[in-house]
């Protein structure tokens, strides 16, 4: 038996989404809150898919979903904050009125762009097969091409942060409360508190008690925000031999030849 059997259908569009930082929601179309599994949708009946292409073959599928702001669950702070970039997003439809029956599932994959008009959004969604378009192979690099701590890198983690609290703002450079160590250049600074909380960004630059990092938060960021740094990494051989014991987990080819082989010799 399907979901759309009989002259009249119960169908409730419902989205499970969930954010890099492991942070997610689940909305409905229908007015009453629904629940199936362990997965609790919470009424938001103004969210609609404005349109939604799912193609035969590897073509890839896209949608395109739209809704009203609201400040329990979307809200227009968080997308221009950017906490929603490329959260993974599933749709389905459910029939409210017989959950036991399967899901239809319509669409999953990735936010992309995101515009607001007044106390409305909407979001394009790629599906899945948008990931075939992307490289097979990685392209060969000197650094590794791994993230520090990921399961290609495989450095343990345990014991690399520490937190601190805001003292200053000055351009991209941060005033921290206590002295930092140089072995957090390249790292990972990350908002705890604040208008910015879960916000990333890299650390380029270490003097003490002074960050430089590549970009500011969008938010407003006063003295006192407590933020977590992680411990990073160069990306180059003699970094991850040496410091880490880890060259073994090393992905990149430091010593394969570039494209400039030939300008080094004279007369090339």
């Amino acid at each position: 038996m399907s979901i759309a059997d009989g002259e009249l259908t119960s169908i409730a569009f419902c989205w499970a989404l969930e954010r890099s930082d492991g942070a997610g929601v689940a909305l409905t179309s229908h007015d009453r809150v629904l629940a199936r599994a362990d997965v609790i949708y919470d009424p938001a009946p103004g969210m609609v898919p404005a349109s939604i292409k799912r193609t035969l073959g590897l073509s890839p599928d896209s949608s395109e979903i739209s809704g009203a702001l609201s400040a329990d669950a979307l809200d227009e702070a968080d997308f221009a904050l950017g906490r929603w970039d490329g959260a993974r997003i599933s749709a389905t439809a459910h029939d409210w009125e017989q959950m036991d029956l399967g899901p239809l599932a319509l669409l999953s994959g990735e936010i992309g762009s995101v515009s607001i008009e007044g106390d409305g959004f909407s979001v394009e969604v790629s599906g899945a097969a948008a990931q075939l378009d992307r490289p097979v192979c990685p392209s060969t690099s000197a650094e590794c091409r791994a993230d520090f701590g990921d399961k290609s890198c495989r450095v343990d983690l345990a014991g690399r942060t520490l937190r601190a609290a805001v003292a200053g703002v000055d351009g991209t450079s941060l005033s921290l409360d206590r002295v930092v160590e140089d072995r957090f250049f390249m790292g990972r600074l990350r908002y705890l508190s604040g208008d910015n909380c879960g916000a990333i960004t890299t650390i380029l630059g270490v003097d003490e008690d002074r960050l430089i990092v590549r970009d500011l938060p969008r938010g407003a960021l006063g003295e006192g925000c407590v933020v977590e740094l992680r411990e990073g990494c160069d990306k180059r051989l003699a970094t991850c031999a040496t410091r880490f014991d880890n060259a073994a987990n090393f992905r990149g080819e430091p010593h394969l030849p570039g494209t400039d082989l030939l300008t080094r010799y004279p007369g090339a």
